[in-house]
């Protein structure tokens, strides 16, 4: 048996993406794999477990545990409607002592495969984390912030959203007081970058099967020449194919956007479908959609065929 840890951090508004989320990850987990799943929260909250605490009853192979963050980041910078759980992460080595390699993940995610064989595998001896490049220096205003601000080079920032965590190195170097302190500052993408100014130099690229962002798919078609710079064909693929979708933009259970219908898909099969949602969200979906004039129509349908369905 191959036991997984994993944690995840998140209030009450994202309960039901949780559920699916952990329900995916639960869903494709192979016979031998059991995840010991962690639920980072908020000691100022009562987290609602009646729905969380169901998965173990639907799928026999995992534990779930939740794990109480004092107010340590309730004073730090929150941008874009992200809140103080996104900091919760940097605190894993500390929570979660009993584990010197774990997974991190944000909820806003669909999990296709097993994770065994990429936590197992991954070796961390000499990094902090493992993670998977962001492309930001696709972006012009990104790059020069992370160039004239952060004093980081754009090509070797990692995405925050899934991490594999070496907790033993990081709290053997004393790395935990620096993210608190970091945590003070106005950073744009807050967590994100505090890993990478705290981790620079530490941290061991992935391929994009482990954090699929709408991004990376979109860069898969129109920046082709420049990331394969970064990855194969074939990584390229298996991440269309079967990688983690991570929804780092519009969600999908509040709108149209790329791979919205898988997201849809495992809600259909997780243990927490509810006919009247699911029905209530298309019906006013396609109500506002035959409200729009022909173009927008037809760019909404060439940005789904285009970006999601042609290439997955």
């Amino acid at each position: 048996m191959h036991k997984v840890p994993i944690a995840f951090a998140f209030d009450n508004n994202l309960i039901l993406p949780a559920c699916v989320c952990i329900s995916s990850l639960l869903m494709n987990a192979n016979e031998d794999t059991y995840y010991d799943i962690f639920i980072l929260h908020s000691a100022n909250i009562i987290l609602k477990k009646e729905e969380l605490d169901k998965l173990p009853k639907y799928y026999k192979n995992c534990r779930i545990q939740y794990r109480q963050v004092d107010n340590t980041f309730d004073a730090s910078y929150e941008i874009r409607g992200i809140t103080t759980p996104a900091y919760y992460r940097l605190l894993i080595p500390e929570l979660i002592p009993e584990y010197d390699k774990i997974i991190y993940s944000d909820v806003d995610v669909i999990f296709r495969s097993d994770l065994s064989d990429i936590f197992i595998n991954t070796d961390l001896s000499d990094y902090y984390v493992a993670g998977v490049n962001s492309l930001s220096h696709l972006v012009l205003d990104y790059k020069r912030y992370y160039i004239e601000k952060l004093h980081l080079d754009p090509e070797k920032v990692i995405y925050s959203g899934n991490l594999i965590i070496n907790s033993k190195k990081i709290k053997e170097d004393n790395l935990i007081p620096l993210f608190k302190e970091h945590a003070r500052n106005n950073y744009k993408f807050q967590d994100m970058d505090i890993l990478n100014i705290v981790c620079k130099g530490k941290v061991l690229y992935l391929s994009p099967d482990f954090c699929l962002s709408t991004f990376i798919i979109q860069a898969s078609l129109y920046n082709r020449d420049i990331i394969s710079k970064l990855w194969n064909q074939t990584e390229l693929d298996k991440a269309l194919k079967q990688g983690i979708v991570h929804y780092n933009g519009q969600k999908p259970w509040k709108g149209y956007c790329i791979n919205f219908d898988i997201w849809w898909e495992y809600y259909r099969k997780s243990p927490f479908f509810d006919e009247k949602f699911y029905f209530d969200f298309f019906y006013y979906r396609l109500n506002i959609f035959d409200q729009l004039s022909l173009w927008k129509r037809i760019k909404i349908l060439v940005r789904y065929f285009v970006y999601g369905k042609r290439i997955i």
